[in-house]
């Protein structure tokens, strides 16, 4: 089995309309080992979710993925047809959402859900489900599982409706989980269970990860490497340290210094100027350069591609000049 579970590359998912095409993901590029967490970060409209369900085969008409592949284990998954696609979801790849009540249908008990997943992915018995969907439970951290499976979701809290819809992605234990902004809708301190449980999943399992989030925060304490998205381009790519520490990308200079510390004597936090540019107005060059203060002639004409440093930033390259 190869080491590499997800492997995407020069992708671009293209939204045709009568006024033109909009390009919502362009020319991306990423890898998830096993074990790995690839945080993706970016502002609302940076093209983080789109990449998300365009691996997850699930873009809305007229979204469709124009150019590049996605590759699962070394198979191709992108050119594969609805039905196709539906034996992957579940089985192979999958899928955590932001708001658990989404995932859970209310009218349900949320065991018989667990089982129906489980069977319908797995040739186990109905008892043999039940079974595994307890032990499911508990290795997400729920307790008192014998009384809790026969609960509705309405009976959980906020975060251990997350733990269910967690558990649910681990069903027929997938090779990859696209976690969208998993954290979003729970407070800080929840939010900092459910990330400590991904990593020790992550860990114990041998799952790769691909987390969504606008909180380079929560990147920090989760991922390993992580995929800074700027207008559905790829503005900085690394490890996860190097990234946090020494940043290249004006913009993920920017998205470190929006961030709060208890460390830092700091009495008002940065703020990058302007706006996410609109799918039809990106500028020419580098897309950030009309709120990049450093932007020069040549970020304004020619679009940079990521560097060797990892950062698709003219000043980041050696010896060049904007």
């Amino acid at each position: 089995m190869t080491d590499t579970v997800l492997d995407v590359r020069n992708l671009r998912v293209e939204f045709p309309t009568r006024h033109g095409t909009l390009t919502a993901v362009d020319d991306i590029s990423l890898t998830i080992k096993r074990g790995e967490i690839l945080g993706i970060v970016g502002e609302s409209g940076a093209g983080k979710s789109m990449t998300g369900m365009a691996i997850l085969g699930l873009l809305e008409p007229p979204g469709r993925i124009a150019s590049g592949s996605i590759h699962l284990s070394g198979d191709r998954i992108d050119a594969l047809d609805d039905r196709a696609m539906q034996s992957i979801r579940g089985r192979r790849i999958g899928a955590i959402f932001q708001d658990p009540l989404t995932s859970l249908n209310p009218l349900f008990r949320v065991g018989d859900q667990l089982v129906e997943t489980i069977r319908l992915h797995t040739d186990l018995t109905k008892s043999q489900a039940r079974t595994r969907a307890k032990d499911l439970m508990r290795e997400v951290g729920i307790p008192a599982v014998d009384e809790r499976i026969d609960n509705y979701p309405h009976q959980f809290s906020g975060g251990m409706r997350q733990r269910i819809v967690i558990a649910l992605a681990l069903c027929a234990e997938p090779e990859l989980i696209v976690a969208d902004e998993p954290t979003t809708a729970l407070d800080v301190s929840i939010q900092a269970q459910i990330t400590a449980l991904l990593k020790r999943l992550c860990r114990d399992r041998g799952t790769a990860v691909m987390l969504v989030t606008h909180d380079m925060g929560v990147i920090a304490e989760t991922a390993d490497r992580v995929a800074v998205m700027y207008a559905g381009r790829l503005a900085e790519l690394g490890a996860v340290e190097d990234v946090v520490r020494r940043p290249q990308h004006p913009y993920t200079v920017g998205l470190m210094g929006s961030i709060p510390s208890l460390r830092k004597d700091v009495a008002e936090l940065q703020m990058i100027p302007g706006s996410m540019p609109r799918l039809n107005a990106i500028p020419q060059g580098c897309a950030f350069n009309p709120r990049c203060t450093h932007a020069g002639p040549k970020c304004r004409r020619d679009q940079p591609r990521i560097d060797s440093a990892g950062a698709a930033c003219w000043l980041a390259l050696e010896g060049a000049t904007a």
